[in-house]
């Protein structure tokens, strides 16, 4: 089954589907080029390496250090590796061309059917999809707000940037809040990926003092339903070791790992 799921993750969510809102894509070899409108920098996605190695690596590497070094404006851009990724050596070769290991995640990926699941409240907390009956600005203010608290800040999108993506059309970005009191306790994303049978669990964050209660569980069993509602079949997460094993209790299998190199522009 995990072997199967990987194979729908790489087919659907890796090239077209990292980049479908990218404001320019080069092609170097196998490798897709983003830039982002938005300030957040470049990208660098691919289905596979189509077998390159040993110095072919470093000069495909090279050529695409060079691409956003000289032709765009970028401070930053992520080169994204999967843990299956092929030659096994090719993290060696990123930190060889400058590129700096960020944080692991674990993949996870399982049916939105698995997740869609009633899960009871504690006494007091409702979850209900931002903007529905609120503000967006203020929903997002406070989602951004416990996210920073939890996970220190810088760690997600600015209240702004999640506002106007939350607004754009389609309805593809929604946003998730478990409240009790009127206080934000549990937030989280899902985003619709065009083109694919996925939907995408992000940001999920839950005030220390109310987890163990099964809100997290709860809010991601209504995002579950809202991305079956939508055409959905898969959730995946790129997952931190806190949210792994919710998850894997919620049905998600761990299919590989993820790990972002990124290569930052020297100062003039």
């Amino acid at each position: 089954m995990t072997d199967a799921l990987l194979e729908v993750y790489d087919d659907q969510l890796r090239t077209e589907a990292e980049v479908h809102d990218a404001e320019d894509v080069t092609h170097i070899g196998p490798l897709w080029c983003a830039t982002f409108d938005d300030g957040s920098g470049g990208f660098v996605t691919y289905r596979d390496l189509a077998g390159t190695t040993g110095t072919a690596l470093d000069a495909l590497i090279r050529q695409a250090v060079a691409h956003f070094r000289d032709t765009t404006r970028v401070a930053t851009f992520e080169w994204k590796t999967r843990g299956h990724d092929r030659p096994a050596d090719l993290t060696g070769h990123l930190v060889a061309q400058g590129l700096q290991p960020q944080e692991r995640e674990t993949v996870m990926v399982g049916p939105a059917a698995g997740l869609a699941v009633e899960v009871p409240l504690p006494a007091g907390v409702a979850v209900r999809r931002a903007h529905a009956d609120g503000d967006l600005a203020h929903d997002a203010a406070r989602a951004i707000e416990l996210q920073g608290r939890v996970f220190g800040g810088g760690s997600g999108p600015s209240a702004e940037r999640l506002v106007a993506d939350l607004d754009a059309p389609g309805d593809r970005l929604t946003l998730w809040l478990a409240e009790a009191d009127g206080r934000v306790v549990c937030a989280g994303r899902l985003s619709i990926v065009p083109g694919t049978e996925f939907a995408g669990l992000w940001g999920g964050a839950t005030d220390p003092a109310w987890r163990g209660r099964g809100i997290y569980r709860a809010l991601t069993a209504a995002r579950a339903r809202y991305a079956l509602q939508h055409g959905a079949r898969y959730l995946h997460s790129d997952s931190t070791e806190m949210s792994r094993p919710i998850l894997t209790r919620s049905g998600l299998r761990a299919v590989t790992t993820t790990t972002p190199y990124v290569w930052t522009r020297s100062p003039p």
